[in-house]
């Protein structure tokens, strides 16, 4: 990766009903969904499997005071996303990180990376958890190159997660609003 590339990106809170997050989420869906079943079934999914997919994720747990969802943007066009929530007091969890494939190896992925361990840490989180497949083997890669360790499963309400991983976190930085909420300014 480039600096100049790593500069270029800018990463903000967007509501998660928003057209802009709507649009990345089933592209998200798309990408997740059509990898599983040509993996599993030899075939891409339909577009009700993913009507039915996004439908499931509740996106208020993607809104504050709980939970933030964060859009990068490159030139202005929106190129990825990369949610966070909190579990409990101490806990948050990563959700939904997707690139644009035009957008993927320009640095997009670790900045949101950064973006959302800095949001978790601001709602009061200590750590970061998050669930994937085994099959999403670069995903898996860029959250060990960012300090990810492998747990047991914190869960087992998704027939989908194999795999678990958490990340302690920095303390938050200052300028944290008094009711604790993230403020999109600080990325």
């Amino acid at each position: 990766m480039c600096a100049s590339a790593a500069l270029s990106w800018s990463i903000t809170a967007e509501p998660a009903g928003s057209a802009v997050a709507r649009g990345l989420l089933r592209e998200y869906y798309t990408d997740v969904a059509d990898r599983y079943y040509a993996l599993h079934e030899g075939r891409r999914s339909t577009p009700q499997e993913i009507d039915e997919g996004v439908a499931e994720y509740p996106l208020d747990a993607l809104a504050p005071p709980h939970g933030v969802l964060l859009v990068a943007r490159r030139d202005g066009e929106p190129a990825g996303c990369a949610g966070t929530r909190l579990m409990d007091a101490r806990t948050a969890e990563l959700k939904q990180v997707f690139v644009r494939p035009d957008s993927r190896g320009l640095g997009a992925a670790g900045a949101l990376l950064r973006a959302a361990h800095a949001a978790a840490a601001r709602l009061g989180a200590e750590r970061i958890r998050l669930d994937t497949r085994r099959d999403l083997t670069e995903a898996i890669a860029l959250y060990r190159r960012h300090g990810y360790r492998e747990i047991a499963p914190y869960h087992h309400d998704d027939p989908y997660a194999e795999i678990f991983f958490e990340k302690q976190l920095e303390p938050a930085a200052s300028g944290t609003s008094p009711n604790g909420s993230v403020r999109p300014a600080t990325w």
